[in-house]
């Protein structure tokens, strides 16, 4: 059957096949050593498959002629957006389609009610981007924050509010596809689709009459849409035989949750949903799983937008986690709980929402009165249980263990019982910490439990389970296999076991009519070897306690500043778990580890971004800068001592080495990367203040210190001269430490993984801001927000550490009469200040100095690093290669808080980046009175 992948290629023809691709695609978008095909042979399933070549492709003729290549050579392509996707859809051990740069495009009409989208979008960017029309996109899944249109429009993506009614199926209105015979067509391009009803008549006519057939087939066509009643994504989307007679719509509506073997999505339009401002939530405690789901029952056809189900086992895990709600802690077994969420488009129609659910909920009994809030910190607390559960179960799982997140649907009667079923399973197969969490207004539910592939008998436990989870779901309540995670591998071979012979023959008649080749992603929806979801199964083996908890979901990648260039923090991860698995077995893993310390350890940034996005926390930079420690010599760590000692003569030198790189700026004509204008002059520190006022200590960072303004810059003052002067102007008397020459906060010792001289050099820190501070009586200013963060963490916690961004938006704006420029200005959020918290006093300080602030798009960490953006440049140049297209002409400047990271953004923007300090004096006068 054509489900079953052709015979694999020779080392020898992928080697061809690689040269042929290599005449059109630059070898930085042609990937093939062991490291990186190591690391893109991971997505966020529990599979692995080493691609032979991962290209990436960055526009529809790329994508046009690598198809023509590899049914050239008979090479399985799949294709790959964000890799979050949880079946194993998006790994092959043959050519790996990585969607480039080049597919943002997103094009808004009918003031927001329709938009369209490249598949590199990011889902919650196409969100950000439809806010000011009070709109959205209709699929909302979990991973919107890092998935891309592209996995959400071929996996159906679905959560917790678009049901069925709003997922990319049902908001579809027109695509742009490319089949495996090299065939683009637009199905909203009037022209495009008569050329192609001429070009493909037969295969049309193929579709036109399997739509036909089932519909003129009761008893099937009945199946089809009771299936599809709740979520589905078990295989092909059978209803669009049903729902439409346009063969046309049939096959644009086959592509969607076809997980990419049955065609590339290269754009998609949607119709858009309305996105209510106005929102309350209610956590609503029920003595059993039977009365709450009889009152999800009640509540379907009531206002609610979102009724989250959550067990017992569920609340059990995050029930001793910051912030919980007390009502949680200690409920009896057998507590079930519905989170459910209401919106309107004002506050009437929301208190009106309000009193029509609490109506419904007189019917049902709860441990407490229904208490619903629309403050955000409220709001965010209740939400803070649901979203917590995945990570809860993460963090705590036994070192060499996955996590397996699965997702089945019942029919909204057969929920209740169908849960009880589903732990009694856990029980019988030993699964005693899994967790059931869901969807429940749809039926759908996530269970959630740990599991070992790196033993026999745990892969047969595994098995075992799933047979019975699979015969429950089926056999007993005919429900969904798969209701929104989709497919892939992992439940291929089940699929005709849910839909029946008849139905699954449709399917193998579709994959036949798109793909007779069986060219696109072989073994995902359709398998019929029963084995095939216990087969490549990813292992996790020890690396780290840094990052063992690592689940390789992907939520980081889009955080990370070296993705793409080089590794992302889960690639680095996945990277360093083989390399000491093999160190394990006695394999000193030599050409791994010679790739590692350029991919994995010297390119990255160590930002800490990554953590923001990690659901169980993890910051990647962590382990990169133990590995750059252990890697160090004798050498390195005297030299590192020696500068530690002698600081303040070691930023002498680097004054005079400014100085010196200014002369040969001058004399080579430019031949040194990163000595453009944008390099700095040597700085210094002003006197203390003599006037009298409130008293600041201020702690110029060594680089404000030492990184004076750039040559063309328009203010010629150093950065602690104007931060000085600014905080005179409010009234500040600014204190100045001790020996202030020999101070460091440790942060640029500690990114070379030289720990021991960094927390030496913070307690150097410490005791000097004691002294100055009168043991911490007064608040410490720091101007450099990576320095800031780290006193932060280390400092003695009698010292208040203030950034400069707090400092200025809390303490000194408020002292200031400020005027605020006409001129536009850029803001650059660096990591620091978002991993503080600070990004929104950052962009509303910049709002208050002037009418119109841009944060630039598609920048988060600048790259630069420390030293990193001189002496290795193509960081800092992949991680703001998006930077120019976001300027304007019109801008006078842009503004941060971190002095190196100034000088990138200069060099890239080609406008003049400084400390946010400059901006708000050149803008103010002191108040008067």
């Amino acid at each position: 059957m054509n489900s079953i992948a052709p015979a694999p290629r020779t080392r020898r023809d992928y080697d061809a096949l690689a040269r042929e691709m290599s005449a059109f695609i630059p070898s930085e978008r042609l990937i093939r050593d062991p490291l990186r095909t190591l690391a893109y042979g991971t997505d966020a399933s529990f599979y692995r498959l080493i691609p032979q070549i991962v290209v990436k492709a960055d526009s529809e003729a790329e994508v046009l002629r690598l198809l023509e290549l590899c049914r050239q050579y008979e090479a399985p392509l799949t294709f790959r957006a964000a890799g979050t996707s949880l079946s194993g859809q998006a790994v092959t051990d043959s050519v790996l389609l990585v969607l480039g740069d080049r597919w943002n495009g997103v094009v808004i009409e009918d003031d927001g009610r329709r938009i369209r989208l490249q598949p590199g979008v990011i889902g919650a960017e196409a969100n950000r981007r439809l806010a000011a029309f009070a709109r959205k996109i209709g699929p909302d899944p979990a991973s919107i924050d890092s998935a891309k249109i592209g996995g959400i429009a071929a996996n159906n993506s679905s959560g917790m509010c678009c049901g069925t009614s709003d997922n990319s199926y049902k908001t579809l209105l027109s695509m742009r596809l490319i089949l495996a015979d090299g065939t683009l067509v637009d199905t909203g391009d009037a022209a495009s689709v008569a050329a192609f009803r001429v070009s493909h008549a037969d295969l049309l006519s193929e579709l036109a009459t399997l739509g036909r057939t089932t519909r003129d087939t009761p008893a099937l066509a009945e199946r089809i849409r009771s299936k599809f009643a709740i979520k589905n994504t078990t295989g092909y989307g059978l209803n669009a035989l049903v729902d439409f007679e346009d063969p046309i719509d049939i096959l644009q509506h086959l592509l969607i949750g076809s997980e990419g073997t049955l065609g590339f999505i290269a754009g998609i339009t949607y119709r858009t949903v309305p996105e209510h401002a106005h929102k309350a939530s209610a956590l609503l405690l029920f003595p059993d799983i039977a009365e709450a789901c009889r009152a999800v029952t009640l509540l379907k056809p009531s206002p609610v937008s979102a009724v989250e189900l959550m067990d017992r086992a569920a609340l059990k895990s995050v029930e001793d986690k910051p912030g919980m709600p007390p009502e949680i802690i200690g409920v009896a077994d057998g507590v079930t709980a519905l989170l459910v969420e209401t919106r309107a488009e004002d506050a009437a129609g929301l208190a009106a929402n309000i009193a029509a659910i609490k109506q419904v909920l007189t019917a049902v009994t709860t441990l407490h009165p229904a208490s619903f809030t629309s403050n955000p910190d409220e709001f965010g607390t209740l939400w803070k249980i649901r979203k917590g559960l995945f990570p809860a179960v993460g963090a705590v799982r036994k070192t060499g263990t996955t996590v397996i997140i699965e997702d089945v649907a019942f029919k909204i009667p057969d929920l209740a019982q169908a849960t009880l079923d589903l732990q009694a399973l856990f029980l019988k197969h030993g699964y005693t910490e899994a967790i059931i969490f869901g969807h429940a207004l749809d039926g759908n539910l996530h269970f959630v439990f740990t599991q070992d592939f790196g033993d026999r008998a745990e892969v047969e436990r595994y098995a075992a389970f799933m047979d019975d989870v699979c015969a429950l779901v089926v056999e007993k309540y005919d429900g969904s296999l798969k209701a929104e995670h989709g497919t892939g591998r992992n439940m291929a071979p089940f699929v005709e076991m849910e839909w029946g012979r008849e139905a699954y023959a449709l399917m193998v008649r579709i994959k036949e009519l798109l793909d007779p080749a069986v060219l696109l992603n072989p073994g995902v929806i359709l398998d019929q070897n029963p084995q095939a979801h216990l087969q490549n199964l990813k292992p996790l083996p020890p690396a780290d306690p840094l990052v063992d908890t690592c689940i390789e979901c992907g939520f980081c990648e889009r955080m990370c500043p070296s993705h793409g260039l080089t590794l992302s923090p889960r690639q680095r991860i996945t990277g360093w778990r083989e390399i000491s698995r093999q160190a394990a077995n006695g394999n000193p893993a030599t050409e791994l580890r010679a790739l590692y310390d350029y991919q994995g350890i010297d390119t990255c940034a160590a930002c800490g971004l990554c953590s923001m996005a990690c659901p169980v926390g993890i910051e990647t930079g962590l382990l990169t800068k133990a590995l750059r420690g252990r890697k160090l010599t004798a050498t390195q760590k005297a030299v590192g001592g020696v500068a530690a000692k002698h600081f303040g003569t070691a930023m002498g030198l680097a004054r005079v080495g400014l100085t010196a790189g200014r002369v040969a700026q001058s004399l080579t004509g430019g031949a040194f990367p990163k000595l453009g204008a944008s390099l700095p002059r040597p700085g210094h520190v002003p006197a203390a203040s003599t006037q009298d006022g409130t008293p600041v200590v201020y702690v110029p960072s060594c680089a404000t210190r030492t990184l004076g303004p750039a040559v063309d810059a328009p203010e010629q003052d150093a950065v602690p001269d104007r931060m000085k002067a600014l905080l005179e102007k409010a009234g500040f008397r600014v204190i100045f430490p001790a020996r202030l020459g020999d101070l460091c906060c440790g942060q640029s010792f500690e990114t070379k993984g030289m720990m021991d001289l960094a927390n030496a050099k913070s307690s150097e820190m410490e005791a000097a801001l004691l002294a100055a501070s009168d043991n911490g009586r007064i608040p410490v200013l720091m101007d450099a927000s990576a320095c800031t963060m780290r006193l932060k963490k280390v400092l003695d916690t009698r010292l208040t550490v203030l950034d400069s961004i707090e400092f200025l938006h809390d303490q000194v704006l408020p002292r200031l009469q400020v005027t605020p420029q006409a001129e536009p200005v850029l803001v650059h959020l660096n990591c620091s200040a978002r991993r503080m918290g600070l990004d929104g006093k950052m962009v509303a300080l910049a709002k208050a100095c002037a009418h119109e602030v841009v944060v630039p798009e598609g920048v988060g960490c600048c790259g630069f690093a420390g030293d990193k953006g001189f002496t290795l440049p193509a960081l800092n140049d992949h991680a703001l290669r998006r930077l120019p297209e976001s300027v304007s002409e019109r801008a006078e400047g842009g503004y941060s808080s971190n002095r190196t990271c100034e000088i990138g953004l200069s060099d890239h923007s080609g406008k003049p980046y400084r400390s946010i300090a400059y901006l708000l004096d050149r803008v103010s006068v002191a108040k008067k009175g």
